[in-house]
């Protein structure tokens, strides 16, 4: 099976990753996340993920996108509701889209894994 794993950062990706590779699941990463801010938190994660996966030998696909405007536009005046109304869609449909264009077979995201994430609404999107 070829899966796309969209990860929002390295430390969530640890037992996703060991999991998947005791299926006998390669995953490839995939990095988008512009709703992460500020710029120096974001930076800071997709770095950590960077060395991370040339630390255990994993593929990783970067769509680096910081996308500030976008963010501040979509989120400034629904900002408790950020999360299902513009951050989960937003990266979830990109990730889809890249997934569809190279040829996976699944996707999944370590958003599933945080324990800060609202699972339901995000395995509903992924639907």
């Amino acid at each position: 099976m070829k899966l796309l794993l969209h990860t929002c950062c390295a430390p969530c990706s640890v037992y996703c990753i060991k999991s998947l590779r005791e299926e006998g699941i390669e995953p490839t990463l995939y990095w988008y996340n512009p709703n992460i801010q500020p710029y120096a938190e974001y930076k800071a994660r997709r770095d950590c993920l960077r060395e991370y996966s040339k630390l255990i030998n994993i593929a990783l696909e970067e769509d680096d996108a910081y996308g500030l405007d976008e963010f501040v536009r979509n989120v400034c005046n629904k900002l408790d509701r950020r999360c299902e109304e513009y951050c989960y869609p937003k990266r979830l449909r990109q990730a889809f889209e890249y997934a569809k264009a190279h040829g996976f077979d699944a996707i999944s995201t370590t958003l599933l894994y945080s324990i800060y994430q609202k699972h339901d609404f995000i395995a509903d999107l992924m639907d």
